[in-house]
C-alpha cells in the first residue's frame, strides 16, 4: 500500500462507478498472469500431440477465478491490517474509496475459489484426482498471500512464492492433465514465465516500498531500497531472457521462440519507468509495463509453439 497525498485518487486513475468498481476489484492488469501459464502448458501439450479444448477451457478459467480470489483477498486483508485507506494507489479502491462492505468482497473471494472448485472436479474427473490436491494447496497460498497470522506478502518470499505456484506449477498442470505425464523440459521452459510473475510482484513491492516499510513489512524492494530493487528487477529480466536464448540454442525451445524476445521493449519500459520516481502514482506506468512484459513474452511463447506444430523450423 502506498498514498498520494492532497489529491482525488479517483480522479487521479480515472475510476468510475458503476461495472467498473467490480471490474477493477478483480484488478485485470494481474489476471493474464493466469492466463500465460495455461497458455504455454497448453501448447507444450499441443506439440506433443494433446490438446483437449473442454480440459484447456476450465484450466484457463479456474487460474483465472483463482487469481481473482487471490485478489480479491488481497483488497480485504489489507484493508482489515489497516494498510489501505482512500488515498491508497495501486488497488481496486472497493472497500476504502467506493464503499462496498468488505464482507462483499470476502464473500465474492470465496465464491470464486468454489468456482474454481467445481472446474477442478471437472478436470480431476478429466485427467487425475491428483490434480485436486495441488489445486487445493494452490489455492490455500492463494488465501495466505494476504491472509493468516503471517501473510505471505509481508516477507520477502511472495516474488518467489507467486512465480511457483502462477507459473511453473500452473504451466506444469495444463501440460499433465492434457497428457497424463510430466516432462522436465516442460518445467524448465516455466522457469521464465515465473520470473516474469515474480517481477510484477517485484514491481507491486517497489511502487509501495515506503508505505509498506511504515506498516511493518519486510518485503525484498524494502530489503533492497529503491535503486537496488531496480538493479534486481533488471538483473532477474536479463536472467529470464538469457534462459530463453540458451533454451532456443539448445533445441528446448523451438527457433520460433525468438520472438519472445521482442517484449524486452516492454521490460525496458518497466526499468526505465522506475527510475528517478519518487511517487506510488508516478510508477504506476512501471507497474503497467512489468505486467506487459509477462503477457507479451508469455503470448509470443506461446505462438511461436504453435508455429512449431504447423511450421516446423531447425537450426
Amino acid at each position: 500500500m502506498n498514498t498520494v497525498p492532497n489529491q482525488d485518487v479517483k480522479a487521479s486513475l480515472n475510476e468510475r462507478d458503476g461495472f467498473q468498481i467490480w471490474w477493477r476489484l478483480l484488478r485485470p492488469h494481474t489476471l493474464t498472469a493466469a492466463f500465460v501459464p495455461v497458455f504455454i502448458g497448453s501448447m507444450l501439450a499441443a506439440l506433443d500431440g494433446a490438446l483437449h479444448i473442454g480440459l484447456f477451457t476450465a484450466m484457463l478459467l479456474a487460474s483465472i477465478l483463482i487469481q481473482a480470489a487471490t485478489n480479491m483477498f488481497n483488497e480485504y486483508f489489507d484493508y482489515v491490517h489497516g494498510l489501505d485507506n482512500e488515498k491508497s494507489v495501486g488497488i481496486g479502491g472497493a472497500i476504502v474509496r467506493d464503499g462496498i462492505s468488505p464482507t462483499t468482497v470476502k464473500v465474492l473471494a470465496y465464491s470464486f475459489l468454489g468456482a474454481a472448485t467445481l472446474l477442478g472436479v471437472y478436470i480431476c474427473a478429466s485427467s487425475s484426482w491428483w490434480i485436486a490436491a495441488i489445486g487445493i494447496i494452490s489455492m490455500l497460498f492463494g488465501y495466505l498471500y494476504t491472509g493468516g497470522p503471517y501473510p505471505i506478502a509481508y516477507t520477502p518470499y511472495g516474488e518467489v512464492t507467486a512465480g511457483i505456484f502462477m507459473g511453473t506449477i500452473i504451466i506444469g498442470i495444463s501440460y499433465y492433465i492434457q497428457t497424463l505425464t510430466l516432462e522436465l523440459n516442460v518445467l524448465i521452459i516455466s522457469l521464465p514465465v515465473a520470473i516474469f510473475i515474480g517481477a510484477i510482484l517485484l514491481a507491486n513491492n517497489i511502487r509501495d516500498r515506503v508505505g509498506d516499510a511504515e506498516n511493518g513489512r519486510r518485503t525484498l524492494a524494502i530489503l533492497f531500497g529503491h535503486e537496488g530493487a531496480i538493479h534486481f528487477l533488471t538483473s532477474i529480466y536479463g536472467l529470464a531472457y538469457g534462459l530463453t536464448v540458451v533454451l532456443i540454442s539448445i533445441g528446448v525451445l523451438p527457433i520460433w521462440s525468438i520472438i519472445a524476445l521482442l517484449s524486452l521493449i516492454k521490460a525496458k519500459a518497466s526499468v526505465m519507468g522506475f527510475k528517478n520516481k519518487n511517487t506510488p502514482l508516478e510508477m504506476m506506468p512501471a507497474m503497467k509495463a512489468t505486467a506487459q512484459t509477462n503477457t507479451f513474452y508469455g503470448l509470443l511463447l506461446g505462438l511461436s509453439l504453435l508455429l512449431h506444430l504447423y511450421i516446423p523450423l531447425t537450426l
